[in-house]
């Protein structure tokens, strides 16, 4: 009896050396089945207090998650790769991140933020990258709009995305091909009523009141991130603050006499001595967009993700977590922003050299950040007005997909302050 019991005593403690106390989710190209559910899972698992990491350069920026059954139940129904860890497979990884030799960090994942994202009404899920992928990877999110922005309920969220929109008031400038679409005519009016209703005699306005409450949201500490049209509007919205620059179409007078000369930079977010296009039937609002003056071919239009020091640059290197560094293009109303138009405190995270092109931007206002990406779908070279939505289940890896939900969980970081 005594060598039985002794024997249970030994399985027991060997059973108990290699227990798995740690589940990987491999973010690099070959092990992990679907990359965008798992930031989902990591969100998830966040939401439900339990501990998480983001081991930046490590297999593509996998996530460490404590080894527990609903997390690995949750990584099965939605299809997310898993690998599970002991103490000793888990210490030996995080030994080799913070070794000075690797350009890897562990960065510790504090809370689920709350996310909200800026739409219209009635507006089509996939008229959207960010509100599709955040559907697609299970992250909850709140839609909000006008009223709330302008009655202060921004402040209960942590994160706030503006994509196909236009701060300008000029109703995206589809007026010289849509100006007798029906969809078009509405859109206007119902914007036009909206102004109205919260004390505005212009959507000029209105709208550029909205984009300075969301300056506010950043200043104080938010997060935004932007894409397509809503980057270059938004910068040019606080610019031309005070300053008419629509034309009779849009506000039903004409716009102020040499309004550039009155353009202040310095309201700017991102760019800088822009100007702005004065022509009301061009499907353009100014210099900093780069989709007409773009001279690549489809099969080379890629940009390349930048590459940080993962222990000294930890915010450029969480938001280029990626399985590669080469990202497929593609277009937007506003594509690609004009290297030399960007401020020069802004970081650029992805360009494409050829064209002296920035694809994808960062910067600090305030006590927030803010990050701009150009183009429209990741994974729809050239969306056009009534195309088919895209199906995120044929492309469960994107890597354009990915750089949106590394934005996602950036405000979900315990900080570091960045050293260079």
């Amino acid at each position: 009896m005594q060598i039985k019991k002794l024997l249970f005593i030994f399985i027991f403690l060997i059973c108990n050396s290699i227990k798995a106390n740690f589940i990987l989710l491999p973010m690099d190209e070959t092990s992990q089945k679907n990359h965008l559910k798992a930031y989902g899972i990591t969100y998830w698992a966040l939401n439900k207090q339990y501990k998480a990491s983001w081991l930046l350069n490590y297999r593509g920026g996998s996530f460490l998650l404590p080894d527990v059954l609903d997390i690995r139940k949750e990584c099965q129904i939605r299809g997310v790769s898993f690998e599970v860890l002991s103490d000793n497979e888990t210490n030996s990884i995080l030994n080799e991140i913070s070794s000075p030799s690797q350009n890897m960090e562990t960065v510790v994942l504090e809370k689920a933020p709350k996310v909200a994202v800026y739409s219209p009404p009635g507006k089509q899920p996939w008229d959207d990258a960010v509100t599709m992928v955040l559907t697609y990877a299970e992250i909850p999110f709140t839609t909000i709009y006008d009223t709330e922005v302008l009655s202060d309920q921004l402040l209960l969220y942590d994160w706030l995305h503006l994509h196909h929109e236009d701060f300008t008031g000029q109703y995206g400038k589809f007026y010289a091909t849509y100006k007798n679409a029906p969809w078009y005519i509405e859109q206007k009016r119902e914007a036009e009523a909206l102004a109205q209703k919260l004390g505005y005699n212009k959507v000029s306005e209105e709208k550029g009141a909205v984009a300075r409450k969301i300056r506010d949201f950043v200043i104080g500490g938010g997060f935004m991130f932007a894409m397509c049209s809503a980057t270059d509007s938004f910068d040019i919205a606080l610019a031309a603050e005070g300053v008419d620059i629509c034309e009779t179409m849009f506000d039903g007078d004409a716009s102020e006499p040499n309004y550039q000369t009155k353009i202040d930079y310095t309201k700017s977010f991102a760019f800088k001595n822009f100007i702005l296009d004065r022509k009301p039937d061009h499907y353009e609002f100014s210099d900093i967009d780069m989709t007409e003056t773009r001279r690549i071919p489809f099969e080379k239009d890629y940009f390349t993700l930048m590459e940080f020091s993962a222990k000294w640059d930890v915010i450029p290197t969480m938001l280029c977590q990626n399985h590669t560094s080469l990202v497929k293009g593609f277009m937007g109303q506003t594509t690609a922003f004009e290297r030399d138009l960007v401020k020069t405190n802004v970081l650029v995270l992805g360009e494409n050299q050829i064209n002296s092109e920035a694809r994808y931007i960062h910067g600090q206002k305030g006590k927030g950040f803010f990050t701009y990406f150009g183009g429209h779908d990741p994974e729809d070279f050239q969306h056009r007005v009534g195309d088919e939505p895209t199906l995120l289940d044929l492309h469960p890896n994107s890597p354009g997909f990915r750089l949106i939900l590394n934005n996602i969980l950036f405000p979900a970081a315990r900080k570091k302050k960045q050293k260079t």
